[in-house]
């Protein structure tokens, strides 16, 4: 129990080292986030049964960023986000190319849990683990820019940036997609369901997903990544 301790102290500290002083860089807290290992080393519950693997893109010039819910295999073999079907699917929502997704200059991916966290005895992802977003997750947006929109892949990102506005389920809550990005608080808030393949029967029941808002969400991705930065900013990478 010491032990454990002593490294979740150890942990706390390079949070707070990424989080205050000059040096505290986006860089240098998406290095820390890549070295966390909090989830085998201090989990909350039972650990992280394999190497974590933390997959995270960011830049300071960014102006969308999609919040999913966590790896699943195939991403935390490649440690590239959404190199799997339901990416093939979320690209085809928002009508981007492949070389649109991944411009990290314009466009930001940081999911609610950055490492796979096992599968279920069904076969299915595991929820994100608890320790990644109560440990980073205030401390990246405060260190990233001003978005100007932000896509809410499945409840558990609905919950944590929409907080008390997000309704009882994934359901009602991108139902009332339209409340949140005619909210004149902060950048624009759009929940969509995860893409998963597995959602396909909610498509289906949900027609009014793809007639309304599918074409908002393009419309609003491409006036997003054809705007001219005028400020200047050359690709910062982190």
């Amino acid at each position: 129990m010491r032990e454990r301790g002593l490294q979740a102290a150890s942990i706390e500290k390079r949070a707070s080292r990424a989080e205050t002083g000059p040096e505290a860089s986006l860089a240098a807290l998406v290095d820390a986030i890549r070295a966390c290992r909090i989830c085998r080393d201090a989990p909350r519950g039972k650990p992280l049964p394999h190497e974590p693997r933390p997959v995270i893109h960011v830049s300071r010039t960014a102006r969308i960023c999609l919040c999913g819910q966590a790896p699943g295999t195939r991403v935390h073999a490649s440690g590239i986000s959404f190199t799997d079907p339901s990416g093939d699917r979320l690209r085809a929502w928002m009508g981007v190319t492949w070389d649109e997704f991944y411009d990290v200059s314009r466009v930001a991916i940081t999911p609610m849990g950055f490492c796979f966290p096992g599968l279920d005895a069904h076969g299915g992802d595991l929820p994100p683990r608890r320790e990644c977003a109560d440990s980073w997750r205030g401390k990246l947006f405060e260190a990233l820019p001003q978005f100007e929109i932000i896509v809410l892949i499945g409840y558990h990102a609905q919950r944590w940036h929409l907080g008390n506005r997000a309704l009882g389920d994934m359901t009602a809550t991108v139902r009332n997609w339209q409340a949140y990005v005619q909210a004149d608080i902060g950048p624009m808030l759009l929940p969509l369901p995860h893409p998963s393949w597995r959602n396909s029967g909610w498509l289906k029941r949900h027609p009014w997903f793809e007639a309304e808002v599918l074409p908002f969400l393009r419309g609003a991705v491409r006036r997003a990544l054809d705007a001219e930065d005028g400020s200047g900013h050359t690709k910062d990478f982190a």
